[in-house]
């Protein structure tokens, strides 16, 4: 017998092809309405097959179904898909209370290393419109919040307070058109402002003889009157010479991830 499989293996492995290449031809078309003659002969020649294939997967598909019956609803099964469940939601909540104290525990340690004392607040909301970009906070006047104070987390720069309600504020992110922040380039000194660019952050009044590189550093200046000296806005993604003008054209990608914003730092100052 396996000497004849071996000396018909050929033929045999191209019968097989072909008759699984008909089976699953024949399968489509008893799904169609009409049918031409090369059709009708194709689902007449693989029907005996077709129809014994569909015999063992109906009778694979009784017996599963025969044994969801008797079994899958004993009282044990049950009880057991319920504690499944439950433990389930219980590692998933365990799983985002860890996940919440890793993310408190480096603003805390951000926050003892700046000078500037912070009223920490949780993002409750952001704004849906693709005109501005703003988050609300859970923290307003009543907790010392006002128009104009920064808002950061440990990663660098978000933007600053434009509204404040008793117990709610909304922050305009760095990456809004209308924001601008004074910062600097760490390694070189160069300075200018960075404002929003929808997702990314332009690097403007740069002047042309500066040395900026890609992967620079920027940070705040202290300059403004809003921002102070040394917090993290980006790194340099590209540098353009700006062709004969007096500036170059920088382009910064945000050192924070305004998409996963869920707790930032007011850094509080006297309000006048």
């Amino acid at each position: 017998m396996l000497e004849l499989l071996r000396k018909y293996r050929t033929p045999l492995l191209a019968g097989c092809l072909i008759l699984a290449a008909l089976l699953l031809y024949s399968a489509r078309l008893r799904q169609r309405e009409t049918t031409n003659a090369f059709e009708r002969t194709a689902l007449g020649l693989t029907a005996p097959v077709q129809g014994g294939v569909d015999i063992v997967a109906d009778g694979v598909a009784g017996a599963w179904s025969a044994f969801l019956g008797i079994f899958g609803n004993s009282p044990e099964v049950l009880r057991l898909s319920a504690e499944n469940r439950r433990l389930r939601s219980e590692l998933a909540q365990l799983t985002e209370l860890r996940l919440e104290n890793e993310r408190l525990s480096r603003l805390l340690a951000f926050r003892e290393e700046i000078a500037s004392q912070a009223v920490p607040a949780r993002v409750i909301a952001e704004d849906a419109s693709s005109w501005f970009r703003t988050v609300l906070i859970d923290r307003g006047r009543q907790d010392g919040v006002r128009e104009g104070m920064p808002v950061v987390v440990a990663e660098g720069v978000v933007g600053r307070v434009i509204k404040s309600a008793a117990s709610e504020s909304r922050v305009l992110l760095a990456t809004d058109a209308s924001s601008a922040i004074a910062g600097l380039v760490q390694r070189t000194r160069a300075r200018g402002i960075c404002r929003g660019q929808g997702t990314l952050l332009s690097f403007d009044f740069a002047m042309h003889w500066e040395e900026i590189e890609e992967g620079d550093l920027i940070v705040t200046s202290g300059t403004g009157g809003v921002f102070p000296k040394g917090l993290t806005v980006g790194t340099v993604s590209r540098v353009s010479p700006g062709g004969f003008g007096l500036f170059k054209t920088v382009e910064v990608t945000p050192s924070v991830d305004f998409y996963r914003l869920e707790e930032v730092l007011v850094l509080l100052k006297e309000h006048r």
